[in-house]
């Protein structure tokens, strides 16, 4: 604590997208391999960066779940031995609450805290969950996705219109220079008015691709990701015509149109004092600008804390090593794991 403000001393991230690039998503047995691989030299690391050794500290703080169990097993695996070895405190955290956590604490840091009660929307590639948030981080969700999560959809839909993985960064890129002219009928579900649905959106991208026969502009894409694991984003325009373009503005439009939409929606039900939105599709670009017609004040976290990341992690397992609840040795990857 830096003047009763949190602070990040080191925050290191081994990404594996260049690994999973290749595969069009997410291989789980590459990335318990690749977590296994990394997690040794990226302690090390932080640990240098924050100039403090583990005999100087106070607990170690791992997920437990939700998320692709193999990849979780080693975290936990890891952190009981630094746990046993050190004689510190384990403490479990859910994912999701880490992501929400990230936007708290970065708030704080900034001298502008969150105000409670507050609406909570955690959206990423896995996740798509909107929860009421008490002073006291008791949890109730509101909605949440029944099919696809948001990010999932970016990604869906990217690899569908030959642009690789992950999708939603080079849609987000491209966006500004198509027109959101492309009609998309919202999705029509009973039942619970905030619950999401992006699965009809991703299919009516497919069926507006198959009437076209696009086939020839795609493979074209994807000759140059070959080529170009990174191409930029004028290479992506010169094999993009203008109706694709307009196209992904359309997809990304009517994305952000139906979260904004709920968050508005929820954020009333529950006369919110402000709205947290956080998980890696916190930094699409029309996300963040859309969110300035919520009546209430919304934090989003800066990019390098909206992704995965250890520092959110730390942040949600402060006040359980400040009220002492700890975890057992019985701790366990829960690949669904629940927030409430």
């Amino acid at each position: 604590m830096v003047d009763d403000r949190p602070a990040i001393l080191s925050s290191v991230v081994a990404s594996q997208m260049g690994t999973h690039a290749k595969y069009g998503g997410v291989v789980p047995e590459l990335a318990s391999r690749e977590h296994l691989r990394a997690i040794v030299p990226v302690v090390r690391e932080s640990l240098v960066q924050a100039g403090v050794t583990l005999d100087e500290l106070d607990a170690i703080a791992v997920t437990e779940g939700p998320g692709l169990i193999g990849s979780l097993l080693v975290g936990i695996t890891y952190a009981k031995a630094l746990s046993f070895s050190r004689g510190i405190p384990l403490i479990g955290v859910n994912h999701i609450e880490g992501h929400i956590h990230a936007v708290v604490m970065e708030s704080r840091m900034d001298g502008d805290p969150v105000k409670f009660p507050a609406l909570a929307l955690v959206v990423s590639g896995g996740h798509t969950h909107l929860f009421s948030v008490s002073e006291n981080f008791q949890y109730a969700l509101l909605g949440r996705t029944r099919d696809d999560a948001a990010g999932e959809a970016f990604d869906k839909v990217a690899k569908l219109l030959g642009f690789g993985y992950p999708g939603g960064p080079m849609i987000d890129k491209l966006a500004p220079f198509g027109k959101p002219e492309v009609r998309f009928t919202p999705a029509k579900m009973k039942g619970n008015p905030l619950d999401f649905s992006f699965s009809g959106l991703k299919t009516a991208v497919l069926r507006w691709v198959e009437q076209r026969d696009m086939t020839t502009e795609i493979e074209q894409r994807r000759e140059l990701l070959r080529v170009n694991a990174a191409p930029s984003v004028a290479e992506w325009l010169a094999v993009t015509p203008q109706a694709t373009l307009d196209l992904v503005a359309s997809f990304q439009a009517m994305v952000v149109r139906e979260l904004i939409r709920r968050v508005e929606m929820a954020s009333v039900e529950i006369n919110a004092a402000s709205v947290i939105i956080s998980g890696g599709v916190a930094c699409n670009s029309d996300l963040r600008a859309s969110a300035r017609q919520v009546s209430c004040p919304v934090f989003f976290p800066r990019p390098s804390l909206s992704t995965d990341n250890a520092a959110m992690i730390a942040a949600a397992a402060f006040g359980k090593l400040r009220s002492g609840t700890f975890s057992g040795w019985d701790l366990r990857a829960k690949a669904s794991l629940a927030l409430v």
